[in-house]
């Protein structure tokens, strides 16, 4: 049994996990100590800039120094002593100038130095870590693994291992902030604009990712979850509900315009929803939605597990 800590930066939130991992002829086991979250929109500006705020790296610090403190707490329970971590940073810091400013704080608070991973090291640690409990389902292969995040989307087809993948601009900030911060609710031409440059991405990927070989979707991140929570119906946000439920294309479409269609205060009301994901669920689900429906996909299987778990992995 190894005790590791990983922690994910993306654009919109920082993850913490710190997981006992058990190697074994069957692939082995994950088994949770703690799991965070905190939403910091490290990415703010950053398609507008060029560079990470002063304010938005303030923000990642401040949540980051109680994940060390965390890590530093559980490693001593263990009787382990500093824990094996890893820190990735992906699509918001590979887009700033000013990144080094990011890399120097997390060495200051975890004494390792920041992944700064491209978007195919992305693409792989995300199917890694999302399709590892699907053999015992029997879902139809090859998976498309769809990883929907602040600033990017990763797209990653495979069976047992990534075969091919994509990484595009189109997560739920950047569109939020590109296509559809003015209106409460956006318009109609806002919509659609969002819509052509989520089309022209999706096309982009096709370039690269035989998409039409897939015969499950598996959706990951927290737009994903989300929109299936709302799907589902759920009073609260609960996992273990959520995890690898299977969502309805048709039912995809309904809560992406019900979202689209509310405004600020009526998104904030869905018992699922965290409160950092009010200004940008609409992206993301309507990101969801588009590749439902360009790639032909009657359902999307949900999964909780996604790069943070390949990146626990990553360190067995």
């Amino acid at each position: 049994m190894t005790r590791v800590a990983a922690i994910d930066c993306g654009t919109n939130s920082v993850r913490l996990l710190i997981a006992d991992i058990a190697p074994g002829a069957d692939g082995g086991a994950l088994t949770d100590v703690e799991r965070r979250m905190e939403i910091v929109r490290l990415g703010e500006g950053v398609d507008r800039t060029g560079r990470l705020a002063p304010a938005a790296l303030e923000r990642t610090f401040t949540a980051m120094r109680g994940y060390a403190e965390l890590i530093e707490r559980h490693g001593a329970a263990a009787g382990q002593g500093p824990l094996k971590t890893r820190v990735v940073a992906t699509s918001a810091t590979r887009d700033a100038a000013n990144r080094s400013e990011f890399v120097d704080g997390v060495v200051e608070i975890f004494g390792v130095v920041p992944e700064v991973i491209s978007g195919d090291e992305e693409a792989a640690l995300s199917f890694a870590g999302a399709t590892r409990e699907l053999a015992g389902l029997r879902p139809a292969r090859p998976y498309l693994v769809v990883d929907i995040g602040g600033g990017s989307t990763e797209f990653v087809l495979g069976s047992s291992s990534a075969d091919a993948a994509r990484s595009v601009d189109i997560g739920c900030v950047r569109m939020t902030e590109r296509h559809l911060r003015d209106g409460d609710p956006p318009s109609p031409e806002h919509i659609a604009d969002a819509v052509a440059d989520i089309d022209a991405a999706l096309d982009r990927v096709r370039e690269v990712v035989p998409v039409d070989e897939a015969r499950t979707l598996v959706g990951l991140a927290g737009s994903v979850t989300t929109v299936a929570g709302i799907a589902l119906d759920l009073p609260e946000y609960d996992p273990a509900r959520i995890h690898l439920s299977r969502i309805t294309a048709d039912r995809v479409h309904e809560v992406t315009r019900r979202l689209l269609h509310a405004t600020r205060a009526e998104r904030a009301e869905f018992g699922v929803m965290h409160p950092g994901r009010v200004d940008v669920i609409g992206a993301g689900a309507l990101i969801l939605d588009r590749i439902m429906r360009e790639y032909g996909f009657g359902a999307v299987v949900v999964s909780e597990h996604d790069i943070l778990d390949g990146i626990a992995w990553s360190l067995l």
